[in-house]
């Protein structure tokens, strides 16, 4: 319903429209960084952690623009008993990284400009991932889902959550590069 009319209106017009959606509890500002909207999210808490342990807080605190798919707390509990905890261990830090920034495109890519692309490909938007891996969408019933390079697939449950450097589409499950 929101994609239809972000669509009708223009990418544009729409961004200065629509309010930012509030985000595990808390309201998410266009003026600040993905670090510190993320940071106000209760439902984000294993995201951050994880974000400070492999030293992204500055990356993801710059100017950008980059696209955060971001996994919540319970995406990161399907993961099997122990993974977040092995990430989070010093000695891991180069395999959480590359888990993180496999969540990660350079630019501001929208939920529209995932439409476009989707439409323009045969139904299928493949994005380039600063880790190196390609994340792919297709639609599903009113939302999008999210795929990683295994098959492992996720929705996004809250898209464009704008930042002053880049967007937030949250999303249930964690993608995992090959």
């Amino acid at each position: 319903m929101m994609l239809a009319a972000t669509l009708a209106l223009g990418s544009t017009a729409a961004v200065a429209l629509q309010k930012n959606p509030m985000v595990g509890g808390a309201a998410m500002y266009p003026t600040k960084t993905i670090v510190e909207n993320a940071s106000q999210s209760k439902d984000h808490t294993t995201l951050v952690a994880a974000v400070k342990a492999a030293g992204l807080v500055d990356t993801l605190s710059g100017p950008g623009p980059f696209t955060v798919f971001a996994p919540t707390n319970a995406a990161f509990k399907k993961l099997p008993a122990g993974t977040v905890d092995t990430l989070l261990k010093p000695e891991n830090k180069q395999q959480l990284t590359g888990v993180l920034t496999y969540h990660v495109v350079p630019g501001r890519i929208t939920a529209e400009d995932i439409a476009a692309k989707a439409k323009a490909n045969g139904g299928t938007a493949t994005y380039a991932t600063v880790q190196g891996g390609n994340l792919m969408f297709r639609k599903a019933g009113n939302g999008w889902a999210i795929m990683d390079a295994k098959g492992d697939k996720g929705r996004i449950t809250t898209a464009n959550v704008m930042q002053s450097n880049g967007v937030i589409h949250v999303i249930d499950t964690v993608m995992l590069p090959q």
